[in-house]
């Protein structure tokens, strides 16, 4: 079984059920760390809401879907902040298929997607609960660095040079 990774719009239906993954997942987590329950039904329809994503889209950026034989596997995100500097979101792989090197080839996509957009500089935000995610930038070579953003619920911030 292989990975491919192309473009997708954020709206296409694939998108929008891994969002909803995505979000109730880090959602929840948060939720269960910090007041030891999940989050409720209006909470995650609120915010799966609130963030469509409708600015990953070109020129501005890029949606990314990684499939697993040929299914809808996990998503990456490439946001322009400036000429030069990416924001890289939404990194997830669906549960059943991590551990199969999807994470990092959604990540060097989305560094392509965004060299293509003119990035010399890869940026995001991550929390300190989401050990595996940091494990993953830190393996691929981005470095922990001073916040790029004011995210509530941003804890940690790197960065890597595209050049």
């Amino acid at each position: 079984m292989t990975w491919t990774v192309a473009p997708e719009p954020p709206d296409s239906p694939a998108a929008v059920a891994l969002w909803r993954a995505y979000y109730t997942e880090v959602s929840d987590r948060y939720h269960l760390l910090h007041d030891g329950r999940r989050t409720d039904a209006a909470g995650l329809a609120r915010g799966i809401a609130a963030h469509a994503w409708h600015e990953l889209r070109r020129p501005g950026g890029e949606l990314l879907m990684a499939r697993y034989a040929g299914e809808p596997a996990g998503t990456a995100g490439v946001l322009m902040l400036d000429a030069v500097t990416a924001e890289l979101k939404r990194v997830f792989v669906r549960e059943p298929l991590r551990g199969r090197g999807g994470g990092a080839v959604l990540v060097r996509a989305a560094e392509a997607s965004a060299r293509a957009l003119g990035a010399a500089r890869m940026v995001l935000d991550t929390r300190h609960d989401l050990v595996e995610a940091r494990a993953l930038y830190t393996r691929l070579g981005y470095a922990e660095g001073p916040p790029h953003n004011d995210d509530v619920h941003a804890e940690r911030w790197f960065g890597r040079d595209l050049r």
